[in-house]
């Protein structure tokens, strides 16, 4: 359940920033493929991956797993 949130949320913010899955995927110190398999849903980022996108992003870790819609 939180897996398919966590993917359309990191798109939904990444497009807000008019970035490309590619510069994100630079900007984490990711393979671009990598990245690309976190918004389809397809691997689970590490813990410690979340709270750089949280703090990246200025969102929750909770919102970006689909616990608060804040």
């Amino acid at each position: 359940m939180t897996t398919i949130i966590l993917g359309e949320r990191l798109k939904e913010l990444r497009e807000e920033r008019g970035m490309t899955q590619k510069q994100c995927a630079a900007k984490f110190g990711l393979n671009s493929v990598t990245y690309l398999h976190y918004e389809k849903d397809q691997r689970e980022p590490p813990l410690s991956l979340l709270a750089e996108f949280s703090q990246f992003y200025g969102v929750s870790v909770d919102y970006l797993l689909g616990l608060t819609d804040i």
